[in-house]
């Protein structure tokens, strides 16, 4: 691959198919850290994905690109209040761990300045690392991690939530 240049590209319902694909993908990824099975039709639950491509202004949903590649995506919530919200983040396996994830949460984190949290299962050691790093490389000492129950799902284990703010950029 001659490009190798990390990008967001903003989505939204006429990109469904792109987005249906590497939802399934994702939500495969992490069926391992929460024990859930596909639906009978071998997708898996969709609300998630259907909030963001529907947008508005609260929402932004992004498909990373590796060059001209899909190679991920990227759903932020509350865009309208003080704390964004990472609510979806993947990466295809075919392009972790050289360094795609982290440029595509510098490049998230610059378009949407302001406090973010993140929420990544304890049971899942590479997001626990990854998350880490990226709080302690974006906001240095000054970030927090605290356990969180997940609403209305009291028999799965609280979800780590890592808080930081990021300044606007100076232009």
């Amino acid at each position: 691959m001659s490009d190798t240049s990390v990008r967001l590209r903003p989505v939204g319902e006429t990109d469904r198919s792109l987005m249906e694909r590497l939802w399934l993908l994702f939500r495969h990824d992490m069926s391992e850290f929460g024990g859930s099975l596909p639906e009978p039709d071998g997708t898996f639950r969709s609300d998630r994905l259907d909030n963001a491509l529907r947008g508005g202004p609260d929402w932004a949903a992004y498909a990373l690109t590796l060059g001209e590649q899909p190679a991920g995506l990227a759903f932020v919530r509350n865009l309208t209040g003080a704390t964004r919200i990472l609510n979806s983040f993947f990466v295809v396996r075919g392009a972790r761990r050289a360094g795609v994830g982290m440029r595509a949460v510098r490049l998230l984190v610059a378009e949407h300045p302001g406090r973010w949290e993140i929420a990544f299962q304890d049971s899942n050691p590479a997001a626990v690392r990854f998350w880490r790093r990226v709080a302690a490389e974006l906001a240095g000492d000054a970030w927090s991690e605290e356990r969180r129950p997940v609403p209305d799902r009291p028999e799965v284990p609280p979800d780590a939530w890592i808080s930081f703010d990021v300044p606007p950029a100076e232009r």
